[in-house]
Order: structure tokens, then sequence, then C-alpha cells
């Protein structure tokens, strides 16, 4: 069975009249539109769009803060990592390890 696709004007317009009737189910049965879908398209409507803006000189600072304190963590975690592989092969010699 083949995936119907929809246009968005179409889609605007169900969730307009669902908005209106208040009853998603009705609206799709009207259309002909699996109800699950129509809820699909409502909770794409309603989820938060956030917009940044990458030219703002104030946002690359804050990402390259995190940036650098992101690489700080990995490197920490991989000294860490390799102190525990170190330690593990003095005491059990036998053992293999990466």
């Amino acid at each position: 069975m083949k995936k119907k696709v929809y246009s968005p004007e179409f889609k605007q317009q169900i969730i307009k009249e669902v908005e209106e009737t208040g009853n998603a189910a009705l609206v799709a049965r009207r259309h002909e539109v699996s109800p699950n879908t129509v809820q699909g398209w409502i909770k794409k409507t309603k989820s938060p769009k956030v917009k940044i803006d990458i030219n703002n000189p104030i946002v690359i600072k804050e990402v390259e803060k995190e940036n650098e304190h992101l690489k700080k963590i990995l490197g920490e975690k991989d000294l860490e990592i390799a102190i525990l592989k170190d330690l593990l092969k003095k005491t059990n010699p036998q053992l293999k390890i990466k």
C-alpha cells in the first residue's frame, strides 16, 4: 500500500477544522484521513520551533564556550579510561586489552 502525500495547504485546512470543531476524529473521517495522521499534524504544529541566529556574535561565543567545555570533559574521560586500562593491565597481566 502506497503512502499518501498531502499538501501543506490540505494539512493546514484539516488542522483549522480540528481547532474549530474540537474533534480530530470527526474531521479525519470526513476527509478520509487516518485520525493518527491528523493527530501527528497537530502535534507538529504545536512543537516549539527554535531558531538560532548563527551570525549573532553572542551565540557564536556561547557555542564556542560550550564546545571548549565539552572538549575538556572528553579529554578527562579519555585520560580516565587510559588510567583504568593501565591499572587493569597491572592487576591482571594475562588479560588482553585493546
